[in-house]
C-alpha cells in the first residue's frame, strides 16, 4: 500500500544521508520534496502541514545540523514523526469487558465488512481460544445474512439463526440474548451499509449501538478509497463514536494517505489491516514497524511472529531433533520451502528485511517466489527417497535424470546441491548450540520472546555496514544492481549473521545463505 509514498520518502532522504553537513535550506528543499510525496500520497492537506512543520522545526535544530551524521539525524525526526502520526503504539482490539463482549463493525457498502466480521471471528477463535457467535444486521442487501451464514460455515464459527421479516434492531436484540444464554465470549454484529452516508443509515447504526453497548465500534474502510475514507471516518465518529479503525485491501495500490491521515483526523487508531483473501491475512496494526517499511527499514520483528504463527511447530521440532545429530537431508530442505512459501516466499520476506526497499523493483522483476522456490522444490520432488536422503550418491548419470524430470537444467540441479551442502554444514553449525536452536525452532515454548525479537532488530544495526565490501569479487557480480552498500549486516545478514527464523534454521531456502540463487544474474 505505501509502495510509492516509501519509494518518493527513500529518494527525499537518500539526498540528506550522502551529504556530509546540512545546511537550512538543503533541509527547507528536503521538506518541499516530502510535502509534496504526503499530498500525492493522498494525505489530507492538514495533516501534511502540521507533519512537515514539526520535522523542520526539529531538523534545522543545532544538534541536528551540527551532529556527526546529520542527514541519519533528520531521517530518524522523520520515522519518529511518522510513528507520532500513525498512533505511537499498537492498539489490538480489546476484550477486557463482560462476556458476552459485543463487537460492532460499521462502514459503507463494499468495504468488505462482512468478509472482516469472519476474519476477526476466525482470528479471535484460533488466536484467543474465544467462542464467538457472528450476526448479520443488514437486511436491505439481498443475501447479505446468507452470506455471513455461508462465511460462517467455511470458517467453523457459529452464526445467528437468520429469521426472516426481522428488523436490524431486533436481531441486535437477539444476538446479545443468544450470547449471554449461548455462553459466547465474543458477539460480532455485522451491520449494514450504504453507497454513501445518509440520516437513515445513522440512525439505524445509533439505534443498534443503543441496544447492543458494544464495547469495541469498528469502522470498517476501503484503502482504495483514498482521501474520502478520512471523510467517512470523521462522520461515523461524530455520529457513532467509533473506537478504532479497519482498513481493507491494504495489500492493494492504494496510496497509503487515508493511513496516514485517519488516526491524525479521528484520533482513533488503526487496530488491523487487512492484506488479503486469505482467512489469516489480517495483521496488526503496529506504527512503528509501518514507519519502518515506508522509510525503508525492514520490519524483522513482524517477520519472525509471522513465522511463528504460520510454520509447523510439530515438524520444526522433527527438523530441530535432526539437526542437533547434525542431520539435514533434502527432505528438510523441501518442508522449508514449503514453509517459506507460507510466509509470503522470498519476495516477502527480503521485502521485510532491512535495508532491500531500494531494491524492491529487482526482487519484484526476478519474481522469486514463482521461479526459484517452485523449481527447487520440483527438482527436489523428482528424486528418488534415497537420493533426497543421501545427497552424495547423486552423480552424472542421476543429476540428468533428475534435471530431465523435473524441467530445469544439470546446473540448476548442480546449484541445489552445493546450497544444500552450505545449508547442512550451517545446520550443523547451529546443532551444537543447543539453547539458540531450541529458542528458533519453538522448542523453548513457542518461539522467540518479545523482547528477543526486539533484540533482533538491535542486532541488524550492530552488524558491519560494510560487509558488502568485504565479499569476494566473484559473488559480488552474482547480486543484483543497486544493492545498497550499506545493507545491515550485508549478505551475512540473511544468511549468517542476522537473527534466522523459526522453522528455518540456517537462513533462508534459495539464497543458500549467500544470494547466490537470484536468477537472471550470472557471475563474471
Amino acid at each position: 500500500m505505501f509502495q510509492s509514498l516509501s519509494d518518493r520518502l527513500s529518494g527525499v532522504l537518500d539526498k540528506l544521508t550522502r551529504r556530509g553537513a546540512l545546511t537550512e535550506s538543503d533541509v527547507g528543499e528536503a521538506m518541499r520534496e516530502v510535502r509534496r510525496a504526503l499530498l500525492e500520497a493522498d494525505v489530507a492537506l492538514d495533516v501534511v502541514k502540521d507533519f512537515v512543520e514539526k520535522v523542520k522545526a526539529k531538523a534545522v535544530g543545532r544538534e541536528v545540523l551540527r551532529s556527526v551524521t546529520p542527514g541519519q539525524m533528520v531521517v530518524k525526526i522523520v520515522n519518529d514523526e511518522l510513528v507520532a502520526m500513525l498512533g505511537t503504539t499498537a492498539e489490538p482490539i480489546d476484550l477486557n469487558a463482560a462476556a458476552p463482549v459485543p463487537i460492532m463493525l460499521v462502514g459503507l457498502q463494499g468495504s468488505g465488512k462482512t468478509t472482516t466480521t469472519a476474519k476477526i471471528a476466525k482470528r479471535l477463535t484460533d488466536r484467543d481460544k474465544k467462542k464467538v457467535l457472528m450476526a448479520s444486521l443488514d437486511t436491505r442487501r439481498p443475501a447479505a445474512q446468507e452470506q455471513l451464514r455461508v462465511l460462517g460455515e467455511q470458517t467453523g464459527i457459529d452464526t445467528l439463526p437468520i429469521v426472516a421479516g426481522q428488523t436490524p434492531q431486533q436481531i441486535a436484540k437477539r444476538a446479545i440474548e443468544a450470547g449471554r444464554l449461548g455462553g459466547y465470549d465474543v458477539v460480532m454484529l455485522d451491520t449494514a451499509g450504504r453507497i454513501h452516508i445518509d440520516e437513515a443509515l445513522m440512525a439505524e447504526t445509533a439505534d443498534i449501538r443503543d441496544i447492543s453497548h458494544p464495547h469495541e465500534t469498528l469502522l470498517v474502510a476501503d484503502s482504495l478509497t483514498g482521501q474520502d475514507a478520512v471523510n467517512v471516518a470523521k462522520s461515523f465518529n461524530e455520529r457513532i463514536g467509533i473506537t478504532g479503525i479497519v482498513l481493507t485491501r491494504a495489500d492493494g495500490d492504494a496510496r497509503g494517505g487515508a493511513a496516514l491521515s485517519m488516526r491524525a483526523v479521528t484520533g482513533k487508531p488503526i487496530k488491523l489491516l487487512g492484506v488479503g483473501e486469505k482467512w489469516d491475512a489480517l495483521e496488526d496494526f503496529h506504527p512503528s514497524r509501518v514507519a519502518s517499511r515506508i522509510l525503508g527499514m525492514g520490519d524483522v520483528v513482524s517477520l519472525v511472529e509471522k513465522a511463528a504463527q504460520t510454520i509447523d511447530a510439530e515438524k520444526a521440532k522433527q527438523i530441530a531433533q535432526k539437526m542437533k545429530k547434525g542431520v539435514f537431508d533434502l527432505d528438510d530442505m523441501a518442508e522449508q520451502l514449503k514453509q517459506m512459501q507460507k510466509i509470503g516466499g522470498m519476495s516477502g520476506v527480503l521485502g521485510m528485511m532491512p535495508g532491500m526497499g531500494k531494491i524492491k523493483s529487482q526482487i519484484a522483476d526476478a519474481n522469486l517466489d514463482d521461479s526459484i522456490l517452485k523449481r527447487q522444490h520440483a527438482i527436489i520432488t523428482s528424486m528418488t527417497p534415497h537420493e533426497r536422503r543421501n545427497p552424495k550418491v547423486l552423480d552424472a548419470k542421476r543429476k540428468r535424470r533428475v534435471a530431465a524430470g523435473s524441467g530445469t537444467k544439470v546446473e540448476e540441479v548442480n546449484k541445489l546441491v552445493k546450497m544444500h551442502r552450505q545449508m547442512a554444514d550451517m545446520m550443523k553449525k547451529l546443532g551444537r548450540n543447543k539453547g539458540m536452536l531450541n529458542r528458533l525452532v519453538g522448542g523453548g515454548g513457542g518461539g522467540p520472546s518479545e523482547a528477543e525479537m526486539a533484540a533482533m532488530q538491535e542486532e541488524l544495526g550492530r552488524l558491519d555496514p560494510k560487509a558488502l565490501e568485504q565479499l569476494p569479487d566473484d559473488l559480488k557480480s552474482a547480486l543484483p544492481k543497486g544493492l545498497p552498500s550499506a545493507l545491515p549486516g550485508g549478505l551475512s545478514g540473511l544468511g549468517g549473521g542476522a537473527p534466522r527464523l523459526p522453522g528455518l534454521g540456517g537462513g533462508l531456502p534459495g539464497l543458500g545463505g549467500k544470494f547466490s540463487g537470484l536468477p537472471g544474474k550470472k557471475k563474471r
